[in-house]
């Protein structure tokens, strides 16, 4: 086997970078900046008080959700802005979800909110952190696993905790999950300026994860990373390792869906960190569009959560490096770029849990596998891929 297991790309790949990245971003771009219209504005952290439905089938889903960040808040909008905090700040949340949804899509509360239709803060509380870990503690499921999601680039405050009550939501989950928003400068053009608050942000997370896994109740912690949050993940682990704490790292299951991060890069850190005793889980998709544009702005250099399970390469490598890569691509994408598959993945956990039914996963289950939506799923590790969409 070589080493490199994801090949440079071919010259005809480089001419197709070059016709069609800058007509990529352009679209990319467009589709954003679309959204920045009806981008939500920190009012919608705001708890407004719902009126009960008269019919059962149209009763809210109620969940919560715990917050750690380092973004400054913003004092007079209320909410949290881009900028970098010396401290972390500790929230929790309350929400109404509307029942009979379709798909992934998120409708931000009005000033007179629809519970049908929107999904509405019905409770916030900012709290110490020995309170935090306190709640955290008191949301970990019976089998003493508790998630943190983290999510990408181009994400507000707001934006994160919304689509962290949905997959909360879909996925039927008991207790709270924990999101870790890092201060994402939440534009289109921020590229570069997220993946240095990204870096930047290694130590907070690291620090959020020690405090969890100090408690014996917590078994399992699932770091689930989204796109550039996949980065500041595999950067945490890394560090975690040079920093010798295996106490903690043995409790970590980390998740990558969709992660923007250079392949080479993603060797040199499993390299620093090695053998995991949960190995780590990738959730890739061949089409994801916004990973074409990112590989084409870092000068056409490929991303992780684009790797072809159909190589030989990789499927070998996989198996080589002790890492479950599962192949996503039969999930319907909302955002047009096949990006945000990851948020689709929790209406499947009847399914995932059908399947695994009729065989064990165990922690040595590695290997390139792939989901079929359509009901025809065909690899070993989706037991955790189940607990991931329960965890978030």
């Amino acid at each position: 086997m070589t080493e490199r297991y994801s090949p440079e790309p071919s010259k005809a790949d480089h001419r197709e970078l070059l016709k069609t990245g800058p007509a990529i971003i352009a679209a990319i771009g467009l589709a954003m900046l679309a959204g920045c219209a009806t981008r939500p504005s920190p009012d919608v952290l705001k708890p407004v008080h719902l009126s009960q439905p008269t019919h059962a089938e149209k009763t809210p889903v109620s969940v919560k959700v715990l917050v750690a960040t380092n973004r400054t808040p913003d004092s007079i909008r209320g909410g949290f802005g881009s900028t970098w905090a010396d401290n972390l700040t500790y929230e929790q949340y309350a929400f109404s979800v509307p029942p009979g949804r379709k798909d992934t899509a998120i409708t931000y509360p009005t000033s007179r909110p629809d519970p049908e239709r929107q999904f509405a803060v019905i409770r916030r509380k900012q709290l110490a952190k020995d309170a935090f870990v306190e709640e955290a503690l008191r949301s970990t499921q019976s089998d003493g696993t508790v998630g943190i999601f983290v999510h990408g680039y181009n994400y507000s405050y707001q934006e994160a905790l919304f689509r962290t009550a949905q997959i909360a939501a879909d996925a039927k989950i008991p207790g709270s999950p924990v999101l870790f928003s890092w201060p994402s400068a939440a534009a289109v053009a921020g590229y570069v300026a997220d993946r240095d608050a990204a870096l930047s942000s290694r130590s907070d997370l690291d620090s959020l994860v020690a405090a969890l896994s100090a408690s014996g109740k917590v078994k399992r912690i699932i770091l689930f990373g989204h796109s550039m949050g996949g980065f500041l993940v595999m950067e945490t682990v890394r560090q975690l390792k040079l920093q010798h704490r295996d106490d903690v790292i043995g409790k970590l299951a980390v998740i990558l869906a969709a992660p923007d991060i250079d392949v080479d890069v993603f060797r040199s850190q499993l390299k620093d960190i090695g053998r995991m005793p949960i190995p780590i889980c990738l959730l890739v998709s061949k089409d994801d569009r916004a990973l074409v544009a990112s590989s084409f702005i870092a000068g056409e250099r490929a991303r992780v959560g684009r790797l072809d399970i159909d190589d030989p390469v990789i499927r070998e490598a996989a198996l080589k490096e002790r890492l479950r890569v599962i192949d996503i691509t039969s999930i319907q994408a909302s955002d047009g770029l096949g990006h945000d598959r990851y948020a689709s993945l929790a209406k499947f956990g009847a399914q995932l849990a059908s399947f695994e039914s009729g065989r064990r996963s165990t922690a040595g289950d590695v290997g390139a596998y792939v989901f079929d939506a359509a009901g025809a799923a065909v690899a070993s590790p989706f037991r955790l891929a189940g607990r991931v969409v329960g965890s978030q």
